[in-house]
């Protein structure tokens, strides 16, 4: 059985339940992901979800984001396209970018991320 704890701020949580699902229900208000109907109104703004996509990245990564690119609504949730210094050079425009995707769910919670791109912050994106 799993006991429930308080934390320092007094709020409670349960062993073993990853800090993003707390985070989750939090920003949801206790609401966690169920099953039932969603209604459109329930989903997070793309403000919002840009928000979450950097705090997430940067709590699994380690490094702060630089930028977020791209943000577009999905049928799942939210898709967003995140750059990180990945290596810091001098001078700056030789230093290592990354193109991250990272995938939410409608409440906002990170469900996947991938980097899809490496580069030099003075590269100019030959893709346009």
């Amino acid at each position: 059985m799993i006991a429930d704890k308080k934390d320092r701020s007094g709020a409670g949580h349960r062993d073993g339940e990853p800090a993003a699902d707390r985070r989750s229900a939090a920003r949801t208000g206790g609401r966690t992901g169920g099953t039932g109907g969603k209604r459109a109104a329930e989903r997070v703004t793309a403000a919002q979800a840009m928000r979450y996509a950097v705090e997430q990245l940067q709590e699994l990564l380690g490094r702060t984001p630089e930028s977020v690119s791209t943000v577009k609504p999905t049928d799942e949730g939210w898709e967003a396209a995140v750059e990180v210094l990945e290596l810091e050079r001098v001078p700056s425009t030789t230093s290592v970018m990354a193109s991250y995707r990272v995938r939410l769910d409608d409440d906002g919670g990170l469900v996947a991320y991938e980097r899809v791109r490496r580069y030099t912050r003075g590269q100019i994106d030959s893709r346009m």
